[in-house]
Order: structure tokens, then C-alpha cells, then sequence
């Protein structure tokens, strides 16, 4: 039994990421979490809860109130209400050394070597110098930069530096991780080195909590996502729950257009036509069945070419749950990302 002071085992999968979500105690636990600067509401009553050995993303576009969601969650900022519990402590100062937070804002001492960055985090946990070096070593030999071991931080690429940084946020072997907005200006490959390096964490029983504007990353990590919009919360739960609250879409393709067949279809099915002139419907599985509609286009001379029943992704969970304006500016943020 893990008590509140100790770290969980290394190098295998813990007792607790073995045990489903539903059944883990919680590593976080906030209830109507508000927040005011100079009279604005940034954050209006966010509850969330978060089981220990989890993968949890905080997913919106930015403004939308997620770094200071997570910023009250960690104690660094008092919430004007509500209250939240981190491994049931309502001071999380008071067990900074179980936790290891990733700010939006990287910063690094330029002039350091690599492996003198990440034994100075760790000492801001309460690590000793020493034994932070040689963790950080270690660290940087696993994850393919031990050849940068003496190397300024001012002589490393974004992404080299940016993994630096999260490095010295493990050094101290945390029961809790907090990363804001982490694959912000990384490349797709270190994207999938962070995605892994998550996985892990989340295997060894560390609990993985992250904020994001980048749907598919919360889709392909999550086990549950707290979705927000303009300081609210609108939806916490599972990621497959999101999809599934979505009928799922039937994806169609015709070699004609029109006919009477056509009367088949819903009212609201969506229509393209590709350039080689086939024509793709999407629109919801009818109630009366896809073997119905099936016949009907048959029957009709639709021309069918393909048909396929596609669950509903999370893009589509998120602009039904948090609005279009919502979705708009998720996309907007991910391309000025890509731009940047």
C-alpha cells in the first residue's frame, strides 16, 4: 500500500495502473474551482477528478481558462471558490516533492550543462545535487541525449531543450506530473517521444495530467479528458463516453447523385463530390437500420460504391459539447501552432 510520502515502484507496472480507473483512489480531486483577475471570470466552477495512475487531458483552445485550472490545482494560485484535494491534501505546497509540473512558459538557465538544469529542478524538490546529476544522466542516456550530457543549454536545439526540461521535471521520481500545453513547438518526432515517455509514466502508476489544444494527442493518450470552454467545464469524463455520446456516421459512396433513391437518405445528409466524380454522403445510422437503407439504394440504382459505419471521433464530441465558436478557435490555435 502506497502511503502519502512514497513514490511508486519503478521500472515495472505498478499495482495501481493495473486496477481499472473507476476503481483507483484519486490523485486530484477539485469541486467549483472559481477564478476572478481584476473582476474578469477566468474560471467558473470547474470540477474535475483525476484516479491515480491516469493519463488525463485538460482540452481547449487558448484563453479558454486550462493553465489556471491547473495552476489552482497545484497551489501555485488560491481559487476564489471551490476547493481541490491533491492525494487528499488541500495544500498541495505541503507535498510540492509528489509533484512534478511543466510549465506553458519553458525556461533554463542558458549557461547550465545539461545535467546541471535537471539536478537544479530537482533540488527545487528536494533532491540533492549530487544525486541529481547522476539521476539526470541517467535520464539523458535513456531518452537518447547522453551524448549532450556536458553540453550549455544554449547550445541545444528547441526540442533538445524542451526535453531538458522535462527530465528535470521527473528527476525526483513524482507520483504526480503536470505538463501545460507539452507538445507545444516540438517537432512530430519528439511528439511521439513525449506520447511514450507518458505511456511509461502512466504504467509505472504516475499519475499524468495535461493540458492541450491539440484534439488527437488527448485522443490517442487519454483515459478521460475534462473538455473547456470559456472557463467551464461542459463535459468531464471518459474519452470513449464523449465519442459514444455521438450516433455514430454512416459514410457513403455513390456513382450517381440523384434519382429517387435519394429519398432514402436524411434530409440533413451531408453531400461532397470528389474529383473523380464519386459522391460521398455522411449522416447518422437511421433509426430503421443500415440493411433498409441498404436495399433502398439498391433498389433505387444509387450505384453504391462503398459504405462503412465510422464511430464518432472526439473532434466531433467536442464541437457537440463545447460549441462551434469553441471548435473554431481549437482549429485556429492548431494552425497558428503549425505556422509558428
Amino acid at each position: 500500500m502506497l502511503t502519502q510520502t512514497e513514490a511508486p515502484p519503478r521500472g515495472g507496472t505498478s499495482a495501481i495502473a493495473q486496477r481499472p480507473p473507476r476503481e483507483r483512489p484519486l490523485a486530484i480531486e477539485a469541486n467549483g474551482l472559481v477564478k476572478r483577475f481584476d473582476g474578469t471570470l477566468a474560471v467558473d466552477g470547474v470540477d474535475i477528478a483525476v484516479p491515480e495512475g491516469a493519463i488525463y487531458g485538460i482540452l481547449g483552445p487558448n484563453g479558454a481558462g486550462k493553465t489556471t485550472t491547473l495552476r489552482m490545482l497545484l497551489g501555485i494560485i488560491d481559487p476564489d471558490e471551490g476547493v481541490r484535494r491533491v492525494f487528499g491534501h488541500d495544500r498541495p505546497h505541503d507535498i510540492a516533492r509528489l509533484i512534478g509540473y511543466l510549465p506553458e512558459e519553458r525556461g533554463l538557465y542558458p549557461t547550465m550543462k545539461c545535467d546541471e538544469a535537471i539536478a537544479f529542478m530537482g533540488a527545487l524538490r528536494g533532491l540533492s545535487l549530487e544525486e541529481g546529476r547522476r539521476r539526470g544522466r541517467e535520464l539523458l542516456e535513456t531518452h537518447g541525449l547522453g551524448y549532450a550530457v556536458d553540453r550549455q543549454i544554449r547550445q541545444l536545439s528547441k526540442g533538445m531543450a524542451q526535453t531538458v526540461q522535462l527530465l528535470g521535471t521527473l528527476v525526483h521520481r513524482p507520483r504526480l506530473v503536470v505538463l501545460d500545453e507539452p507538445f507545444s513547438g516540438l517537432d512530430a518526432i519528439n511528439q511521439g517521444k513525449l506520447e511514450a515517455m507518458i505511456r511509461d509514466l502512466a504504467a509505472e502508476g504516475t499519475t499524468v495530467i495535461f493540458s492541450t489544444h491539440v484534439i488527437h494527442h488527448a485522443e490517442r493518450l487519454c483515459d478521460d479528458v475534462a473538455i473547456i470552454a470559456g472557463g467551464r467545464v461542459p463535459y468531464a469524463g471518459s474519452v470513449d463516453a464523449a465519442r459514444d455520446s455521438i450516433p455514430a456516421q454512416v459514410r457513403l459512396e455513390t456513382r450517381h447523385g440523384d434519382g429517387h433513391w435519394r429519398r432514402a437518405l436524411p434530409d440533413d445528409a451531408r453531400h461532397d463530390i470528389k474529383a473523380n466524380g464519386a459522391h460521398f454522403w455522411f449522416f447518422p445510422v437511421p433509426a430503421s437500420g443500415i440493411e433498409a437503407l441498404l436495399e433502398q439504394l439498391i433498389e433505387g440504382g444509387a450505384g453504391v460504391l462503398s459504405l462503412s459505419i465510422e464511430r464518432a471521433g472526439l473532434h466531433d464530441a467536442f464541437v457537440e459539447i463545447a460549441g462551434a465558436a469553441a471548435a473554431r478557435a481549437l482549429e485556429e490555435d492548431n494552425e497558428a501552432g503549425a505556422e509558428a
